[in-house]
């Protein structure tokens, strides 16, 4: 059986889920197995998680898992992987995932791999690819252990709808009072957008915006194709953009199907975290930026110029598509 956390967000389930589900559903093809979704803390349409892939839903409705957990959630997962003889564990590999992941890896003494790409190579063994040197190389991780826990890369790899319903299947789990540590006193969250995480268009600005009050000509284009705003550390640590929207080494690491960068230079800790992009264009007035080095794209000239006349066209073109 292949195991699959499916985490809960105020009881729905985001396409990073949807994403982990369907890429577990690819690696039990591999193996003749069947796909156990995991889901904890209360949530909606359980038996609509069959759409990516799962054939079964155990679904553990403690509310005290609404919120996150990690020694409470591995304890759970670990308990049902061993419950249903799983032989692969896959998770989103998003901040949960960093705090549960290596849990659940010691409890059932398995071996890890933090950040796949792609599913695992069963021609000789079981080999997992993934980046490192934050995204300037590929490692291909040989994993011996009998089970083995897997966490996925947001945006690497498609999520294909079926019409399929999962088996729901109600499970308890005795807990321990030392298992909830933690006291949340407020939960706050960005609503509305799609999070950075899970963006397939990103636009992103950085100091050649000048200041906060230029930043609508980011946001008109921006809404023009639908993207999720982005800034440098720069930008953040100068309080012109919230910090969730930070992308780099030190910020959130992404991979959309298109970013646009307009006035970053292009440092190497902006692009550790979003080098693994799968279009860069990088619009910029100074010639010997390094963004340049690593665009698929360049527009040379003033930011001021060019994002309102690119956002005009974003509109024309969708305008002549409505009609």
């Amino acid at each position: 059986m292949i195991i699959v956390f499916a985490e809960q967000n105020n009881g729905t389930f985001k396409k990073a889920t949807c994403e982990a589900i369907h890429y577990a559903s690819k690696i039990a093809k591999q193996s003749s197995s069947g796909v156990c979704a995991v889901v904890l803390g209360e949530a909606n349409d359980l038996a609509g998680l069959g759409n990516y892939g799962a054939d079964k839903v155990i679904h553990v409705n403690d509310a005290r898992l609404n919120n996150l957990e990690a020694k409470a959630y591995a304890k759970a997962i670990a308990d049902i992987a061993s419950t249903e003889n799983a032989s692969v564990v896959v998770f989103s590999n998003n901040n949960t995932a960093k705090a549960v992941a290596p849990r659940v890896a010691v409890r059932l003494k398995a071996g890890l791999v933090a950040g796949a790409l792609s599913l695992p190579e069963t021609d000789n063994g079981f080999v997992v690819k993934k980046s490192v040197f934050s995204g300037k190389a590929f490692a291909f991780v040989r994993v011996k252990s009998p089970i083995k826990v897997i966490s996925l890369t947001p945006n690497a790899f498609g999520v294909e709808k079926s019409e399929n319903q999962a088996e729901v299947v109600s499970h308890s789990i005795e807990f321990a009072a030392t298992d909830f540590n933690v006291k949340v006193e407020s939960v706050n969250k960005v609503q509305g957008i799609v999070p950075l995480g899970e963006a397939e268009l990103v636009v992103s600005g950085g100091r050649g915006l000048k200041g906060p009050e230029n930043w609508g000509i980011i946001e008109e284009l921006a809404n023009s194709i639908g993207a999720t705003l982005a800034c440098s550390r720069p930008v953040a640590d100068s309080h012109w953009r919230p910090h969730h929207e930070h992308v780099g080494q030190t910020g959130g690491t992404i991979r959309p199907n298109l970013y646009i960068a307009v006035g970053i230079s292009g440092a190497i800790q902006h692009l550790a975290g979003v080098n693994s992009s799968k279009t860069i264009v990088v619009i910029n007035k100074d010639v010997e930026a390094p963004f340049f080095k690593a665009a698929d794209y360049g527009v040379l000239g003033d930011a001021f110029e060019i994002v309102p006349r690119l956002t005009a066209a974003f509109k024309k073109y969708k305008a002549s598509q409505q009609a």
